[in-house]
This record gives structure tokens, sequence and C-alpha cells, in this order.
């Protein structure tokens, strides 16, 4: 065994691994990847070799059309299901190939270690070793040839987006998503003074947006608690609610906590509210590194009730999360339509609940990261014109830092993957939200 092959076995095994933990057993990838680096076996890589694995999972899922339709022009039928990772070597092997740059040689030869591994991946190795070899070969025309934005966007999502923004807009939506997004900061204060010690790029949002990346505690300003990771599209919600110095201020599904984070920074008595009692231990721990406060609640956004109304409601409300597949390229292959009707019910019963909740005159922002009409605008035309005692308030250019393509003809808030363009995929690009306000008559 080449000396290449015995440093990069362990990742490509990992790799296989988690990706048909995924595309398997249909779990996030972040879980997988998570559960594995604290009990299993990347527990003992290096940080590189982590990075590695990660890398090799994450471009195969946003790559995974184009991957496949390279693969299938070299195999007359799909493998069959005794082939046990047979399927995932093939995809993780055409990934490193294709968008990645391993030379052909140690790409092919790990992606053969690999399915040697598995007793029931062991017999296709012939099938493995050959379809790979011809994707070299023919790389260059394959990737020519292909309609790379159809391709990486499942039918059911292409379908989607086509109807609710044309495929223009859905075009350029999987373009973004085929590029990995940069890191976002925000900061507690100074972000022009923080964006020079950081070499970043400052948008005009307030936003410090970074694109070398790394272990995000070996970022200056990390262990003095001087900023927190956050999109810069989910950092627009809570500046939605104005002056909230000294008001109470109920956060419902407030975990991971970037937006208690800014509400406690902005002088607001924040009450987070999460039904997951592990996920509000995190929200605590990083208030804590950034020494903010506020009070943290286990609850349910639809039972809970607070004791006295608040002036302010922010409700980021769980949904299908298909804004953030920039960051989450399993999500087209860990959801479906059925589970964002779900998900829409479930959302409008959680904005009812809200509005009742809210003083007389009161503020209710509500947002979801997702691209889905459903789970956005028919929620927020639909609630203040079924008598729900609410008004929208139209939000201007000039309260998200001038993003005048986000605000629609209602005032209210949509990014797309694709809005902030810079002219350089580093550092351009959104998380796809849909953002409204409304004001308690």
């Amino acid at each position: 065994m080449n000396t290449e092959a015995q440093v990069g076995l362990p990742a490509r095994r990992a790799a296989v691994r988690l990706l048909g933990s995924v595309l398997r057993d249909l779990r996030p990838f972040d879980d997988v990847f998570h559960d594995d680096a604290e009990n299993g076996l990347l527990k003992s890589f290096a940080a590189r070799d982590r990075a590695l694995v990660h890398l090799i999972v994450a471009t195969a899922l946003r790559r995974k059309g184009q991957i496949e339709d390279a693969l299938s022009r070299f195999m007359q039928k799909p493998l069959p299901a005794r082939s046990g990772n047979a399927s995932e070597v093939l995809l993780t092997g055409a990934a490193q190939l294709m968008f990645l740059q391993t030379p052909p040689h140690a790409a092919i030869d790990l992606a053969l270690r690999t399915a040697d591994l598995d007793r029931r991946a062991r017999g296709y190795k012939k099938v493995i070793n050959a379809v790979l070899r011809r994707v070299s070969e023919n790389m260059a025309e394959i990737m020519e040839s292909q309609d790379a934005e159809k391709l990486n966007t499942p039918d059911w999502l292409w379908h989607r987006w086509t109807e609710a923004y044309g495929e223009d807009q859905a075009r350029a939506i999987a373009r973004a998503h085929a590029h990995e997004p940069s890191l976002d900061l925000t900061v507690r204060r100074d972000a022009p003074a923080w964006a020079e010690r950081l070499d970043g790029h400052l948008m005009p949002t307030g936003t410090i947006r970074l694109t070398a990346k790394g272990r995000i505690e070996r970022i200056e300003g990390y262990d003095e608690g001087a900023w927190w990771v956050q999109d810069a599209a989910a950092a627009l919600p809570a500046r939605l609610l104005g002056n909230v110095e000294g008001k109470p201020v109920l956060d419902l599904c407030a975990a991971p906590g970037g937006k208690t984070a800014q509400l406690a920074a902005a002088g607001a008595d924040v009450t987070a509210i999460d039904h997951s009692e592990k996920r509000l231990e995190r929200l605590a721990a990083n208030l804590t590194r950034l020494d903010l406060k506020a009070r943290t609640e286990t609850g349910d956004a639809l039972a809970y009730q607070p004791a006295s109304p608040p002036d302010a409601i922010l409700l980021d409300a769980p949904c299908s999360a298909t804004g953030t597949i920039r960051r989450h390229a399993d999500i087209p292959y860990v959801k479906t339509a059925e589970m964002i009707a779900e998900q829409a019910a479930v959302q409008r019963r959680m904005l009812e609940r809200a509005i009742d909740m809210l003083a007389p005159g009161g503020l209710l922002v509500f947002c979801t990261c997702s691209l889905e009409p459903e789970e956005g605008e028919q929620h927020a035309s639909a609630v203040p014109a079924e008598g729900a005692g609410v008004e929208r308030v139209p939000v201007t250019p000039a309260e998200i830092g001038g993003l005048a393509e986000a605000i629609t003809p209602k005032g209210d808030v949509r990014t797309l993957p694709f809005h902030y363009e810079t002219g350089d995929p580093a550092t351009s690009g959104l998380d796809g939200f849909f953002i409204t306000r409304l004001k308690k008559i």
C-alpha cells in the first residue's frame, strides 16, 4: 500500500460511512458528523483529517446530481441493494475526481481500498474501478455537457422553486447552492474595527464576512466574546423589532441563540424559550461566553404562557430550512414536500399563539429560514386577512442595510441565496429567509 493510501484511507472510509448515514438513514449531516466527532471514529482524527472528511461528504451532497449523472453514463444499470456501500464509494470517489482535484490514481486507489473493507461492496470493485476511470478520462467533456443547476436540485424542489420564483431565479438559487458559504459573524460592538482586525468583509448590514476558515475557537475575539457566528440574513429579524432597550422581549424557538444574543446585546430584557433543554444549555453557554444575560425556559411555544404580555416577540419558527441549503447540503435529501406541509401547519398555530401573547400595540417579527411560500408569504398574507387583530408593518431597505432587492411589494423581507452579489462567490450570497413584521391592533 502506498503512503498516500495509508494516510488517506481512514478519511475516505469515514466519508463513505457518514454519507451512507445521511442518504440511507436520512439523518442530517451536521448531526451525523457531530455525533461521530464526539463518540465515534472521528474523535481520534486530527483536525485536518476531520476537515477532509467533512469536505468530501459535503461536496458529494452539494454536487450529487452532477456526480450521479457522470456515473450513470458508464453504468448499464444501477447497483443492486446487495452491493453494500459501493454507491457511496462511487459518489465520494467521483466527488474527489470532479470537484476536489484529487489525483486520479489516489482517488481511484483509495476508493477500491475502501470498497475492499466492505464484504458486500468488495464484489463490485471491478465496476467501481472501471466507472471511476471512465469518469476521470472523460471528466471535462462530461461537465461541459451538464445542466449543473437542474441536476443538483432534486425534481421536487426544482418544480417548487420554478413555480414560486420562475426558472431564471430557480437557476440562480441553484448556482448559489453550488458554492461553499462564507463564515458570517455578528459582533457586539464596533463592527468596522473588528472587520479590520479579522481581515473580513464588512457588509452594509453590519455583519462581518470571513472567507478564511478553520477552528472557530481560534479566531481572534472568540475567547473574549466579541462575536458569534450568524448568517447575515439570520441577523436581520431581531433588528426589525427596533429599539428594544429595557423592553421585555420574548424569543420563541430561540436556540441556537444568535437572535437571543442580538436582543440581549441591544439591552432587551429577553426571555428565550425552546422545547429542547439540550439546545438551551448550548444557548446559555454561548451567552456566558459573550457575557450577555437572558432568561432561558424550556417550553413549547404553543403552550407557553408569559407572566405578562410582552411588548415584542421574535418567532423564528421551525421549518424545512431550505433557505440554508448553502450551509446544509443534505437538506434536499432528508426533507420532503410532505414535511413542508406539516411544518407549515405548525407554524400557523405558533404564529396565532404568539399574536395572542403579544401586548396591544406590540410588535411581532415572524421568520423562517425557508424558500417555500407555504412557510412564509402565505402566512403573512393569511393571518392579517383572517382577522387576527394584527396589521403588517412594512420593512424599509434602510432597516436591513439597504438590501432593497430583498423587500417584497408588500413590505416583507424575502432573502434568496443569490442576493448580495459581490462578484466573488466567496463573499456573495445569503441564506434564504422570509421575515414579516406585525403590530397588534
